[in-house]
């Protein structure tokens, strides 16, 4: 119901997740866990390393949202999606119960993804928080390490308006004694980590202060990166299939919580690192990650959607050659338009498009908006009739970009196909 209705299904309580896990057994004790919360870089982060568990031969659970094409790409055990039939089971044996407590959309799933990987007996889990953290429905679980990727402006209207305030709910996930690595040094909310972390007595490590990344060169399969650890001059070589420079920020996490991994037992040798890390989504599932949709034009999609993440892909668009930029793009109606729009560039033709669904902000608003910072361009009903327009107008050096939202992404990725 959030995905459909905002912040009005957001429910900010753990009373009904804990209330379902009891009734079931208490699930999310059942099994070691990673959690990831953060702004900007979850998901990737999230696939990359359940990615390295299974080439190290753990069987690994992974919980992400949203879904872009099917509910099951949620909940998956080694990258098979859970079955159909477990979910439909799950419903139908706990249907009185959910009568029962009114849980919202996310808590149920939570909940499922917890008795499924319990079921499955995994060794461990990939558990990414949906919104925020402190109140988050996943952070009923006590893991093995906490990760924060970062904190940005997203979703401002229900955990904050400033660095500091997302920082504190993101932040909720440290639990006492368990270590947690933090994506990116960031000078405005490391005094909020720091002071929690003493609090929890929980070991605190910056990736970005530990290594540096940098790309080597970029190939139609490949992004070829160099990692240097701090105190090392030998550089580590990787070879990864999701191509958006920004991953370059997530594999430093990676590597980080890779080594805390290390440090509480996993065997995970640098052999598996690399094999992983060139299949992540062979392995996972991931999609949607600057992927490459078609080609004769190009048409490229992206799921980043707050400003953080659009900065990232306006870098990705201007290293990747073009002769005139197309941009299909929709956006939800909580998005913080006066801070997107004016990252985006005037000289692009754009055609505004919406998803159905009432969060959706209406296409021929977002035209009228977007005209206010220059950005000028047609506004059509759907993500289909949008796409068919650029197409119809873009020439082969061209490239068409797609974005804006999760959710224009799922419906580019279901129009185009599913090409890494």
């Amino acid at each position: 119901m959030f995905t459909r209705d905002g912040a009005s299904a957001f429910k900010k309580d753990l009373t009904n997740t804990l209330r379902l896990c009891k009734a079931l057994g208490d699930p999310h004790k059942r099994f070691k866990s990673v959690h990831i919360a953060g702004t900007n870089g979850k998901g990737s982060t999230s696939h990359m390393l359940a990615a390295i568990l299974q080439a190290a031969g753990y069987k690994t659970g992974l919980y992400t949202s949203p879904h872009l094409l099917d509910f099951r790409e949620r909940i998956r055990v080694n990258g098979a999606m859970i079955a159909e039939q477990a979910v439909a089971d799950f419903v139908s044996r706990h249907e009185q119960l959910i009568e029962l407590v009114q849980p919202s959309f996310f808590e149920v799933t939570a909940v499922m993804s917890f008795d499924h990987f319990a079921a499955e007996r995994v060794d461990i889990a990939i558990v990414e928080t949906g919104l925020g953290g402190r109140l988050d429905s996943t952070n009923v679980i006590t893991p093995s390490l906490s990760i924060i990727t970062n904190i940005g402006y997203d979703h401002t209207n229900m955990l904050g308006n400033t660095l500091q305030e997302i920082a504190m709910e993101k932040a909720g996930i440290i639990k006492p004694g368990v270590p947690v690595v933090i994506g990116e040094w960031q000078m405005e909310v490391t005094g909020i980590f720091e002071r929690i972390a003493t609090e929890t007595g929980s070991t605190i490590t910056y990736a970005s202060q530990q290594r540096r990344v940098e790309i080597v060169r970029q190939d139609a399969d490949y992004m070829h990166l160099k990692a240097i650890r701090r105190d090392e001059i030998a550089a580590s070589a990787f070879r990864l299939d999701l191509k958006g420079t920004y991953q370059m920020k997530n594999l430093v996490t990676v590597l980080s919580a890779v080594d805390e991994l290390r440090s509480n037992g996993f065997v995970i040798n640098n052999a598996h690192v690399e094999q992983a890390l060139m299949q992540v989504q062979g392995l996972t599932g991931l999609m949607g990650r600057w992927q490459t949709l078609s080609t004769g034009p190009l048409i490229i999609c992206d799921t980043g959607h707050n400003t953080d993440g659009w900065r990232e892909i306006l870098a990705n668009i201007a290293a990747t050659p073009h002769r005139v930029l197309h941009m299909v793009i929709g956006v939800m109606r909580d998005k913080d338009l006066d801070r997107m729009l004016p990252l985006l560039p005037e000289g692009a033709q754009y055609y505004f498009c919406e998803v159905a669904m009432p969060r959706a902000l209406p296409a021929s608003e977002l035209r009228e908006i977007a005209g206010r910072y220059g950005l000028k361009g047609d506004f059509f009903p759907d993500v289909a009739a949008a796409v068919q327009a650029a197409r119809q107008h873009a020439s082969i050096p061209d490239l068409i970009f797609v974005g804006g939202s999760t959710f224009i992404v799922a419906d580019a990725l279901a129009i185009l196909g599913t090409k890494a």
